[in-house]
């Protein structure tokens, strides 16, 4: 059984900075491909970064150049560095996991196991 793990959340002022971490465990690192998805009060959960086939880093089109995704080599932390954020970015971030066959997908279908989520408001 997978399990994930957020934390780092927390509130931040427009333009600023904050970093979210996902532990991971339970789970042959081969086997499952990580991602970072949020939901917005109302809206639906959508993919912000996840983790391609050989480690390659895909983004959403409204993070690019301002998020960024890693994994420690071990494959057990996922983190989020949240650059320069924007009134659009408040929103419970999830932590997520996929079959490696999913591995690159930004599809909340493709993603079995979820954490619970931690809150990042945005104040301007």
């Amino acid at each position: 059984q997978v399990q994930l793990a957020e934390s780092g959340g927390g509130s931040v002022q427009s333009g600023g900075s904050l970093r979210l971490s996902c532990v991971a465990s339970g789970y042959a690192h081969s086997a499952y491909s990580l991602g970072w998805f949020r939901q917005g009060p109302g809206d639906e959960r959508e993919g912000v970064a996840v983790v391609g086939r050989g480690g390659t880093p895909v983004y959403a089109d409204s993070v690019k150049g301002r998020f960024t995704i890693s994994q420690d080599p071990a494959k057990s932390t996922l983190s989020l560095q949240m650059n320069s954020l924007k009134p659009e970015d408040p929103a419970l971030y999830y932590c997520a996991a996929a079959p490696s066959f999913a591995s690159g997908r930004m599809a909340r279908y493709d993603y079995t196991f979820w954490g619970q989520g931690t809150p990042v408001p945005v104040s301007s």
